[in-house]
């Protein structure tokens, strides 16, 4: 490939060689912002707020086997529960699956302990734990004709106890947009 040099006077110089391409001139546009480090959030352009898509965050390959809804306040009070984190686990796969306020998850502790890498001896434990606390209520569920099958999981006690902690983390939130305001204006 044959590029010819420009000379200092803006002539070409057919003599010059040279197999990288050639920069094109600066143009007198604002300048190019490099892109926002991996998982920070894009900066709005003026006074109007970005709200991030899912699909910002996700591949779509990732989000096409479903995703499910979780309130934050149960990540944020694992510890307010006394959840370990086998049970917190074994709770999740339940909430993950409880997609119509009237119609129970029916996991079986097999499932559950196959996605876990636990024994179904292990998740039954977990459950009985859960039970104990008052967060989940096992349903016996049987099919026409053929016996029981996997038990039905009620979540309402989970609910309860979430309303219970969420003033505890209301107060916090406000506390922390107070600091915030506060910072903001020194």
């Amino acid at each position: 490939m044959k590029i010819t040099a420009k000379t200092t006077s803006g002539k070409p110089n057919a003599a010059a060689k040279s197999s990288a391409p050639t920069e094109k001139p600066a143009s007198k546009a604002a300048p190019i912002k490099p892109p926002a480090p991996i998982g920070a959030p894009a900066k709005p352009e003026g006074d109007a707020v970005a709200k991030p898509k899912r699909k910002d965050r996700w591949p779509e390959s990732v989000m096409k086997l479903g995703y499910a809804q979780m309130p934050s306040i149960l990540f944020w009070g694992q510890n307010k529960l006394e959840l370990k984190p086998d049970e917190f686990n074994v709770l999740l796969q339940l909430v993950s699956h409880w997609w119509i306020k009237d119609q129970n998850p029916y996991l079986s502790k097999e499932t559950i302990g196959r996605r876990m890498g636990k024994s179904a001896r292990m998740v039954q434990r977990h459950l009985t734990t859960l039970e104990n606390k008052g967060l989940i209520k096992r349903v016996e569920r049987y099919k026409v004709h053929q016996g029981q099958d996997s038990n039905g999981y009620e979540l309402e006690g989970l609910v309860k106890k979430l309303k219970e902690i969420a003033p505890d983390f209301e107060k916090a939130t406000d506390l922390n947009k107070r600091r915030r305001a506060k910072a903001e204006t020194k």
